[in-house]
């Protein structure tokens, strides 16, 4: 598969994801009085809002992306991982009752076992370097001029 249809491809995927977190976001919201620690799913309902109309912006703009597959595919697994392990810690901290550790303005005094803490510390702190490394790729891949529409 060339480099064009995969970043079509992956787009497309992109764009898919973000229709799910918003009906995810939608249910979701329901449930925040009856999370643990209820600010924690607010943060959640509010970063999977981001999420959903941030990864359909980008599945339009992924396809004018200057990347080859193999760096295309680097920053699409590492844009999913990052921005579902980051939702993740949210709702593991929310579910819980913990993340004061990890997360303290939003978790607040919620502290879980040193094993909840822990979980949620690595989920979160997974998807910083994953999100930054994919941005850059992104960044780069729109390098050089811009597309000129015909008029």
């Amino acid at each position: 598969m060339d480099a064009s249809a995969t970043l079509s491809r992956q787009g497309h995927r992109l764009i898919q994801l973000g229709v799910g977190l918003l009906l995810f976001v939608s249910f979701e919201g329901f449930a925040i009085p009856h999370f643990a620690a209820p600010r924690l799913g607010l943060s959640v309902h509010t970063l999977s809002g981001l999420l959903s109309a941030l990864l359909p912006t980008l599945g339009l703009v992924w396809p004018r992306l200057k990347l080859g597959s193999r760096a295309s595919r680097l920053a699409f697994g590492c844009l999913i991982y990052s921005s579902l392990a980051i939702v993740a810690a949210y709702f593991l901290g929310g579910i819980w009752g913990a993340g004061n550790s990890t997360i303290p303005i939003a978790a607040g005094p919620a502290h879980g076992s040193p094993f909840r803490e822990s979980t949620i510390m690595l989920v979160a702190y997974s998807s910083a370097p994953t999100g930054i490394f994919s941005f850059a790729l992104i960044l780069w891949g729109l390098r050089g001029d811009p597309v000129k529409l015909a008029v």
